[in-house]
């Protein structure tokens, strides 16, 4: 009998205790860096009063009114004074995306040393309105965050070559990265199947290269006008997202060869007009053009140059008597030094017109100036290129294809994707990074900047194929990206995951749910098999 009573007694000793601690943990994704529950409630009803005391928080607050809107149905309103929410500009505070958040029974105080901290801190009062209002409630629980991310580079790219999906799309992921602290938008705009920016001083790379898709080369012409392209890139910095240009050189260059195919340097039977010519001085104008008008578009300190897989394509340069006369004049004594001449005079091109190039892992080796340079370390299997570019000094991003390409498979009953030697699951992508997946220690260097997810749309042909593949592995690398490792849990991130799925699904957001794989059938894909 007394063991039996004993026995009860712990078990109610242990509801409550449980109780106690998901009453006052945090729902909030990505994780905070420290969080202290308090006791007592917040109550906001429907409606909340915000007020600063700093200029230049005006597009901070309409940003955060119109998200408390959308998700919550709760009218914000700004006030000079007596509001319930204060956004304070603190010294104390002392990193650019760090913020204090403290909610009291009376009062929420944001305090932060920057508009980009203000505008996390609010973001991590929004999870936790929309979890409130998810459970029927109109109060959260009082509690303090301090918090600052990991990574300064916590990016996410798409590709728009392969399949094109529009300003309404890409609004609606940078709405979800902002939600969740990503701030880097890699935007890969050219390609071999299309070009899908606006170059007014050559009208044909849209005109032209801007039809088709990866398996229909007869789509219709699609792609950006440079006003919509400062209309997004307008959205994304009120929601402080940096988005970064990828204009691919020298191969991947078919759609642009296509439109302008006197700049065109061969390639190969599978890879045809793959490469732009190297040994022709009118390429590195005409490239250089783009660079300047592209340049004048986005603001972003970064662009990305490419220089990945030229040897697809590179076979018939030597072959180019103008190629040929190139390797004599430079001493250059094979294709390769032709690739890193080539990607050299770019760099420089870039730097000349004020920015910084980036490049994929294979510029490692083509001898750029690291003060110049950002590398991303995408070769999964080739662990030795994160290695060179941190002993090198390049600043670096960590991208590999497992377990950061959302284009490969997430689950192991999913047809559609890639598999190279295994898939991308969500609890691989939550892991990174980590010795085992970057072989080493690599990763702790301080030449590591962040990591950054990319989602490659051969596969992807319509807008709900692609939101399946994204989400909600995009949460994990969010977690990846700002939680320290020593705060990473993955379980504690499923118990998060639940509130955040159900909000995408009301924000018809098409997704995967990892939480309970035969909910959702997979959203196939498309391929050449299957067109």
């Amino acid at each position: 009998m007394k063991k039996r009573i004993l026995l009860m007694v712990s078990l109610i000793f242990l509801a409550v205790v449980i109780g106690f601690a998901q009453e006052n943990s945090t729902i909030i994704v990505p994780y905070p860096n420290h969080y202290e529950a308090k006791k007592g409630h917040f109550d906001f009803t429907n409606r909340l009063t915000v007020s600063t005391d700093a200029d230049g928080f005006d597009d901070i607050v309409r940003v955060f009114t119109t998200q408390a809107k959308s998700y919550a149905n709760i009218n914000v309103r700004q006030k000079k004074q007596n509001a319930r929410v204060k956004l304070v500009r603190s010294s104390e505070v002392t990193a650019k995306e760090a913020y204090r958040l403290v909610i009291e029974p009376d009062e929420i105080v944001i305090e932060a040393n920057a508009s980009e901290g203000t505008f996390y801190g609010l973001q991590s009062l929004l999870q936790l309105l929309i979890n409130a209002q998810q459970k029927g409630n109109t109060s959260i629980p009082c509690g303090v965050v301090d918090d600052s991310p990991r990574y300064e580079w916590r990016g996410f790219m798409l590709d728009e070559s392969r399949h094109f999906f529009g300003m309404e799309e890409v609004k609606k992921i940078l709405d979800m990265m902002a939600l969740q602290k990503l701030n880097k938008f890699h935007w890969h705009l050219t390609d071999e199947p299309a070009w899908r920016i606006e170059i007014k001083q050559y009208p044909l790379l849209t005109e032209v290269g801007g039809a088709g898709t990866k398996w229909d080369k007869n789509a219709p012409v699609r792609f950006y006008t440079q006003n919509e392209i400062k209309e997004i890139i307008e959205y994304a910095a009120e929601r402080f997202i940096e988005i970064i240009p990828e204009i691919d050189m020298p191969g991947h260059a078919t759609a642009a060869v296509r439109a302008y195919p006197e700049f065109g340097g061969g390639g190969s039977e599978r890879n045809p007009d793959f490469t732009f010519h190297p040994g022709k001085e009118g390429t590195y104008q005409f490239l250089t053009n783009i660079l300047k008008e592209v340049a004048v578009l986005f603001p972003s300190e970064f662009i990305h140059i490419g220089g990945d897989e030229v040897h697809y394509g590179n076979q018939q340069w030597a072959s180019f008597p103008e190629v040929q006369d190139l390797m004599k004049r430079e001493g250059l004594k094979d294709l390769v030094d032709v690739e890193h001449y080539f990607l050299n005079r770019m760099a420089d091109s870039v730097k000349c017109i004020g920015k910084t190039v980036m490049g994929w892992d294979e510029v490692t080796n083509a001898g750029l100036r690291n003060e110049h340079t950002w590398v991303m370390w995408w070769r999964h299997d080739k662990p030795q290129m994160l290695q060179t570019a941190v002993d090198k000094e390049y600043a670096t991003i960590m991208c590999p294809r497992r377990p950061l390409y959302f284009d490969f498979v997430q689950h192991d009953s999913h047809q559609d994707g890639r598999r190279w030697g295994g898939f991308c699951p969500i609890e691989d992508v939550y892991a990174f990074p980590n010795e085992e997946m970057t072989g080493g220690q690599f990763y702790k260097s301080d030449f590591v900047k962040g990591i950054q997810a990319n989602v490659w749309t051969e596969t992807m042909h319509t807008v709900e194929r692609l939101e399946f593949m994204i989400f909600p592995r995009l949460s994990a690398l969010a977690e990846a990206a700002w939680t320290k490792e020593r705060n990473k849990d993955y379980e504690g991130f499923n118990s998060r995951l639940g509130w955040l799925i159900t909000f995408f699904e009301g924000q018809n957001i098409s997704l995967f749910d990892p939480l309970r794989p035969e909910r959702i059938s997979e959203i196939n894909g498309v391929s050449e098999e299957k067109h």
